[in-house]
Parts: C-alpha cells; structure tokens; sequence
C-alpha cells in the first residue's frame, strides 16, 4: 500500500476512535446525570442541612462594624503661582510644577496598607470604655489570633506600652506585629478610589469592635498624612527654621547697634571737631548694614515659608466614621440559601467523585 493510502487510513481511525470517545463522553455523562437524579433524596436531605447550617451561621456570626473615611487630595499649586515669579526673579526656585511623591496617583493606596503605616497607627492610645491602652494591645484582647500565639508560648504574653518605639520592638514583639499586620490587611483593611476618575480616596476598616474600627480607620489616614508632612517638607521646614534663627540673631543685633547709635550721639559733646563724628557714623553704617541684612532675610524667610506651605499635600476630609458605626452581618435569607446552594454542591461533588470510582473499578 503507498504511504498516500497508509496516510488516509490512519486519519480515518483517528476520526472513528475520536467519535466514538465523544459519543461515550455524551453518554456517561447523561449516565451521571440520571444517578444524581436518583440520589434526590440525599440531595435534598444535604441541602436542607446546608441551608440550616447557613442559618444558623447568621445568627452565631459574631456583628462586625465597618467604619469608612472618605478624603481627598488637593494637589494643586495654582495658589502660588502668583509668588512663583516673584522668587525667580529673587533667585529662589518654588518648585511649583511638582513632582511625582507618594501622594500621587494610586501610591497613597499602596502607602497607606504599607506595615510602616499600620504599626504606627497600631501604636497610638485609644480609650476603650474608659481603659487607655494601644490599639495594638486592644486589637489583642479580641482577635482570632490566640491559635497562632499558642503555637509559641513566648508570644502568648506580648504586650504593645505606649512608651515603645516600633524600631525598639524586640523579636517576639516583631513577631506578634507580623502576625497583627497580616491579619488586618487580609479582611479587615480596604483601600480603594470608589471612581478611578476621581481623586477621592476611601479607607474602611471592618472588625467586631466598634471603637478599634473607628480609632485605626482615623488614625491611619492622620499617619499618612503626618508621615508625608515630616518627609516630603522636611528640607523646607530645616530653611525656615535656620532663616527664622539668622533672622532673630540679625534683629537683637540690629536693636543693639540702633540702642548704641543714639547712645553715641548723645555723648558727642563737641561737634564742631571731626573726630566726635566717626563713632556715630560708624554705629549709623553698621545699623544700615543690619537693616538691609534682616529685610533680605525676612524676604527669603517669606519665601521658604510660601515654599513649605506649597509642598504641605491639603487633605480635605469628606466623610468620617460616625458612632454608631454600621452593622455588617450576615442575613439569615442570604445564610439560608448561601447554606443551600453550598450543601447541594458538596454532595453533588461527591456523588460524582463517587460514580467516577466505580466506573473505574469496573475496568
């Protein structure tokens, strides 16, 4: 036979094999089919119990209180643009185009979930019904996490004092930090722009205490907030203080010289002789270097403050969380049919499982 017919051949038996497996495929599963249906009973018995299991999940569920802040950023330099060409013109470049920071675009989404955020926010004092104690030490006395300590005993008594700086933080401490971090960025922290075209940021913080939701949600924005101030500005904020030192100096030297030139012209007795004049001239030019010292300080002093002000991010606060915080429970309609739907899967699951065995025990 040519390799031609041999070639036709083989594409014929592969054609045949490939519909006969499909023609078997349709009927086991046709054959599934029919034994699920005769399982209906177990079914429906599963799903009863499923949707009862639902249920009773909705009312065991322990109420979680979600609290959500809702903030802005104005970015904007408009407002100094009228000061922009003024300190040109004195040599003194405001920066007011900007810049790419970690305000900008989606970064504070990111920055705001990062760990050096939470564990600042964590270590802040709250009061809890009257008890003033950090909330990373409240968030202890209520969270899932007593599993995971029990599996160190050194970890079990780890303690969160106001007092104590997070790079003080010892290894166990560290470790109990990792432990609280992980389990608030998982499901209990939610970063979002609810419109992508907007600038409008929200935080939300969902737990089953109602304080610790309300204190961290707040906390942690003031953190960023802060924590930006302190960085971004801090090489401005470093010129205004030295200019307002220099200025300060400047003007109790200045007070001096004017105290002392008027001194010296009430003890020049004799002004017909030239002599008598040189000390007033003297304290009169020093008084005239200091006074054209400190306006030119008090004018670069003026523009290193407009210059703090124009990298100082303004956050304006839309909406925050309200006592009473909003309730999140899971409601006993959704667990009922959330319940039912999950019992027919698994027993359908395992069913099928069940069926696929014995098929292929039978070969």
């Amino acid at each position: 036979m040519s390799d031609t017919g041999k070639q036709s051949s083989t594409i014929k038996s592969v054609g045949k094999d490939y519909e006969i497996s499909l023609k078997e495929l349709i009927l086991k599963t046709r054959e599934w089919f029919h034994y699920l249906l005769g399982k209906w009973k177990i079914i429906l018995i599963f799903s009863v119990l499923g949707a009862g299991g639902g249920v009773l999940w909705s009312i065991l569920a322990p109420v979680r209180y979600k609290a959500s802040l809702t903030f802005v950023l104005d970015e904007s330099n408009n407002s100094l643009s009228s000061y922009a060409g003024l300190a040109s013109q004195l040599g003194i470049n405001l920066n007011t185009a900007g810049g790419e920071n970690i305000f900008q675009g989606d970064n504070i989404i990111q920055f705001l979930q990062s760990r050096l955020m939470i564990e600042n926010t964590l270590m802040t004092v709250g009061d809890f019904d009257g008890k003033k104690e950090t909330l990373a030490d409240n968030f202890l006395s209520w969270s899932d996490l007593e599993d995971d300590l029990k599996k160190d005993t050194d970890l079990m008594n780890v303690r969160f004092p106001s007092s104590l700086s997070v790079d003080k933080f010892s290894l166990q401490q560290n470790k109990v930090m990792t432990l609280i971090y992980k389990n608030i960025i998982k499901d209990k922290l939610d970063v979002d722009k609810p419109d992508k075209k907007l600038s409008f940021i929200q935080v939300t913080c969902t737990t089953v205490n109602e304080l610790f939701s309300k204190y961290f949600t707040e906390r942690l924005v003031k953190q960023a907030a802060d924590f930006y101030v302190n960085t971004k500005t801090k090489q401005v904020r470093e010129s205004v203080d030295k200019l307002q030192q220099q200025s300060d100096s400047v003007l109790r030297l200045l007070n001096k010289k004017t105290i002392a030139a008027a001194t010296t012209q009430d003890m020049n007795l004799n002004p017909a002789l030239s002599i008598t004049n040189v000390p007033v001239q003297m304290a009169s030019r020093d008084q005239s270097i200091l006074m054209a010292t400190y306006a030119e300080l008090e004018k670069n002093l003026s523009l290193a403050k407009i210059s703090l002000v124009q990298q100082t991010p303004i956050i304006q606060m839309v909406d925050t969380p309200v006592l009473p915080l909003e309730r999140v429970k899971l409601g006993k309609l959704k667990g009922l049919i959330i319940g039912g739907v999950l019992g027919v899967f698994l027993i359908g699951l395992v069913l099928t499982f069940k069926c696929l065995y014995n098929d292929i025990m039978e070969y």
